[in-house]
This record gives C-alpha cells, sequence and structure tokens, in this order.
C-alpha cells in the first residue's frame, strides 16, 4: 500500500490521510513527515511543527488556532483546534473578481417536459398538496390508491406523489416570519417536475387556507379541496371525489411529452450531507466543475445551506455580478446569524459528529470545502428563503443546511433536478425530482453501491482527475434530466419527507 496524505494549498500546515483504514505510526508520508501516531482516514496530520496559538491552515485558509503545541507528523483532531471568530460583515470585498471570459458550451441538450410557465421539469409527475398536517393520512391513503388503481392507464406519467407537512394551523399565521414556510409551499406547487397540475386537499378549518397555495389566476375551486365541504358521505364518498379530480389530472398530464430543450432551461440544486474531509477534496470540486459546466452552457444551478456558508463568505462575495447582489448575499448571512443568536445557538452547532468523525474539525473547514461546489462562476443572484429562481447562472439560495429542509426549499426555488455529495453515506432522496449522490471515498461508493451514482474518490488515488470525473457528472446530470437512467435513490424508491423552514412562532 502506497501512503496518500493531501495537500491541498501550498500554504497548508496540515494534509488528509487518504488510505482507506489510515496510517500507522512511523509511516511515512510526502516524501519527509513520519507520522507520530495513528491517523484514521479523512484526518489531519501536521506537516511542520505548530506551536500553541499559531493558526492551522488548510485549503490555504486559517481554519482555526492551534490549542497546544504539536510537532510535524501529530494527528490533529478537533481538540487541538481553537474555532475561529467568523468573518466580519463588514468591509469585506463586493464584486471585485472580474469574471474570467470562459467561451460559452454551446449544443448541450436535454429531454425535458416544458411547461405554459417556461420552466422545464425532469418529470412528469402528479403532485397531492395538503394545506395542514391534519389531512396527511387522507393524501397518502389517496396516493396509494391511484397508484394502484389508476396509475397504470396513464403511462406518460411517471408519478404520483403526496406533499405533505408539519404546517398550517396551529401557528402564527400573520407573524413576520411567517412569511417563509407560506412562500415555500407556496412555491413547492410551481415546481416545474408538477406540471401546473398540483391538486390542494385541505380540511377547510385551518389558519393557512387552502385556496392560498393556489398559483395566481388559477381557478380556486377547481383545484382545492376541502374535506370539511365535500357533499358526498362517508369516507369513502370523501375518496371518490378526490379520486374524480386526480384523474382528471391524470389525464391531461398523460398528453405530455419530453422534447429536446436547450441546458439553459434546466435548473439544478447542489447540496452536501454526511460531509467527511474529502468532501471538499473530491465530490465538491467535481460537482463545481459540473456547475460551471451547467452556467458555461446557459443554465442555472442553486447553491444553498448558509451555515456551511456563512465562514467562507470573504471568498464568495467578491464573485458577485455587482454590488447590490454581494449586500443581498451579506443580508441573508446576517439574518440567520440574528436568528440563531435568537435561538441562543451559533455557527459551532455545526459540524455534526458523523462530519467530525470523517475529520472535520470545524464549521469553518467545512465551510471552505462545502463551498467549492459552486465552482468559479460569478454569483448572478441571491434568493431568500423559499423564493423562487429568477435569473440564470449561478445562484446562492438560502437555506439552512439540514439536509431535508435545504432540500424542500430548493425544491420550493424550482431545481428539477439535485446532485448531493456524501462522504459519510445517506440513503438521501426527493421524491419530486431526481437526486443524483456523489460519493467522496471510493470505500464509500463500494460498499453502498447501490445507493452511490458517482465515485469521485477516485481523484484521491489518483486515479482520475476533477475535470474527468466532473464531465463525468455532467453528461449524467443530462441524462438523468433526460430519463435515460435512473438516479440510484430513485430505483430503490427512497424518498425524505419534506421539511418546512418555519421560524415564525408556533402558537
Amino acid at each position: 500500500m502506497v501512503p496518500i496524505a493531501i495537500k491541498i494549498d501550498p500554504a497548508d500546515n496540515v494534509a488528509i490521510i487518504a488510505n482507506d483504514g489510515g496510517l500507522q505510526a512511523g509511516t511515512e508520508v510526502l516524501g519527509s513527515v513520519v507520522l507520530k501516531d495513528f491517523i484514521p482516514q479523512g484526518h489531519k496530520v501536521t506537516l511542520l511543527d505548530i506551536e500553541a496559538g499559531e493558526g492551522v491552515v488548510r485549503y490555504g485558509e486559517v481554519i482555526g488556532q492551534a490549542i497546544e503545541s504539536l510537532s510535524a507528523g501529530s494527528w490533529l483532531h478537533d481538540r487541538h483546534i481553537r474555532i475561529p471568530e467568523a468573518p466580519a460583515l463588514e468591509d469585506l470585498p463586493l464584486a471585485t473578481r472580474e469574471a474570467k471570459n470562459r467561451p460559452a458550451l454551446e449544443g448541450y441538450t436535454f429531454e425535458g417536459y416544458r411547461n405554459a410557465d417556461g420552466s422545464v421539469g425532469t418529470r412528469n409527475v402528479l403532485g397531492i398538496m395538503t394545506s395542514v398536517q391534519c389531512v396527511t393520512g387522507v393524501a397518502d391513503h389517496v396516493v396509494r390508491k391511484v397508484k394502484s388503481e389508476l396509475l397504470q392507464k396513464y403511462p406518460n406519467v411517471d408519478d404520483v406523489i403526496a406533499i405533505t407537512h408539519s404546517y398550517g394551523c396551529g401557528v402564527a399565521i400573520q407573524a413576520p416570519n411567517a412569511a417563509i414556510p407560506i412562500r415555500t409551499l407556496m412555491n413547492l406547487a410551481k415546481n416545474p417536475n408538477l406540471g401546473g397540475e398540483v391538486l390542494v386537499v385541505g380540511l377547510g378549518c385551518e389558519k393557512l387556507q387552502p385556496g392560498r397555495l393556489v398559483p395566481k389566476g388559477s381557478d380556486v375551486e377547481a383545484n382545492v379541496v376541502c374535506l370539511q365541504d365535500i357533499h358526498e358521505d362517508g369516507f369513502e364518498g370523501m375518496i371518490a371525489r378526490i379520486m374524480e379530480m386526480v384523474e382528471t389530472r391524470l389525464a391531461r398530464l398523460d398528453k405530455r411529452s419530453r422534447e429536446t430543450c436547450p441546458v439553459s432551461d434546466l435548473v439544478i440544486g447542489v447540496q452536501c450531507g454526511g460531509s467527511d474531509a474529502f468532501s471538499g477534496i473530491t465530490a465538491n470540486p467535481v460537482v463545481g466543475f459540473a456547475t460551471d459546466m451547467i452556467v458555461r452552457s446557459g443554465g442555472t444551478v442553486l447553491f444553498s445551506e448558509v451555515t456551511e456558508v456563512r465562514d467562507a463568505v470573504h471568498l464568495l462575495t467578491p464573485r458577485a455580478v455587482n454590488v447590490e447582489v454581494a449586500k443581498t448575499l451579506l443580508e441573508e448571512m446576517s439574518w440567520y446569524d440574528n436568528y440563531l443568536e435568537e435561538g441562543n445557538s451559533d455557527r459551532t452547532a455545526n459540524p455534526t459528529p458523523g462530519n467530525k468523525l470523517g475529520g472535520l474539525s470545524n464549521i469553518v473547514e467545512k465551510a471552505l470545502g462545502s463551498i467549492i461546489k459552486s465552482g468559479t462562476s460569478p454569483i448572478s443572484d441571491v434568493l431568500g428563503h423559499g423564493e423562487q429562481v429568477k435569473k440564470k447562472g449561478l445562484v446562492f439560495a438560502a437555506t439552512p443546511a439540514s439536509d431535508f429542509v435545504c432540500g424542500t426549499q430548493q425544491l420550493a426555488s424550482g431545481i428539477a433536478l439535485q446532485v448531493f455529495t456524501t462522504g459519510r453515506g445517506t440513503p438521501y432522496g426527493l421524491a419530486m425530482a431526481p437526486v443524483v449522490k456523489v460519493s467522496s471515498r471510493t470505500a464509500l461508493s463500494k460498499r453502498w453501491f447501490d445507493l452511490i451514482d458517482l465515485d469521485a474518490g477516485r481523484i484521491a488515488t489518483g486515479e482520475a482527475d476533477i475535470e474527468t470525473v466532473g464531465e463525468e457528472l455532467f453528461r449524467m446530470i443530462l441524462d438523468i434530466a433526460s430519463g435515460r437512467i435512473q438516479t440510484a435513490a430513485d430505483k430503490l424508491g427512497l424518498a425524505n419527507d419534506l421539511v418546512v423552514f418555519n421560524p415564525a412562532p408556533i402558537t
């Protein structure tokens, strides 16, 4: 076995052990550093003597100060690092980086479903949305019944899904922050994969009246069914009425077909979860390369997760297309700082125990690796929580870092497909949109062979480079968007529940 330690930047005074199973004390890495301890895979070895109080440098950035002196070859654990203050949001460089003059990529297409509003979906799905948690059981019952009795009659419809949530009643509906969950739900109903045929099922007495979830200009009466208002008798009568409305929609969706669309019509989201120290070396750079290809093709990519951007925001504000976009990005960072402070919490609640087992020491290191998913393109726009995408290009969409909350909000913003990187592994999936999972380590990809779509771990061992795997991911995205291949999660039928972000009070 050849010992492998990965140093990212010439200024780094630590490297990551890449070998599966770690390396034993006495092993020599990078030509001159002898390990003083056993160091697990993904964890850091000091390349130089680091004195107490001295900066620990990875990605060419200080990720913290050493709490105690460590000699070269030592295992640098998260307990050895004191987290620095988050970058101040004042006096950061705003829109100062000159955009690279890179030629547009032309000729790339996918087979998508074009909608009346101009958006393009990667699926043709009937969504049954609830306005309140009280009717979740009914929606789930209807979906099961449709799948067993109706769906086979409409071969051009990919699926029928229940869009359920815990919001809608017992909430402070007029509180200022209630705008976030309400906006999220309204925009979920507009997701391009639903083809404008969402049926809203409500109870009737909830605070969030179901008519608010119907897009403006649509017929509320034709698109909403309230259980308390149904005249048919009993549960079976109730279900019969809903099934009638469902079949009308299935018939319309079944008339749709895929058509060749330019990549400029594609909107995808990128996210990471179960991250490790390899995420910023392999999987996230691969996604960043594919992100740049999509943007250069005229498409749109959303990156998110405020707490996993906050400590690297000084590297993002220079990339904004103008000062206004940069200031909006800072406003979203400030809003979340205040939100965490009001909850008597802060950014140190991230990373998770699993992230630390994978070698990530703190949120600074995690953020520096996380933002690599955004590639190198200029940031064209910034969206608030649950807002719909408005501009093409690379867009920051503010969300919490929680996988399922981020996924919910990106769906509301209009993604038709998501790319998800993981180092520790997760069975994460979305019913509304395909999720392409990219592993940061080959060992994970082999062990979870039927849960992972693409192995980026080959980069760590030198078997492949970022450009090759990045283009492979780009082409895989187009194939999945076109319905030519399925993601691992779709083959297995795995999907997380949607979780709506609600920072407003519950009454």
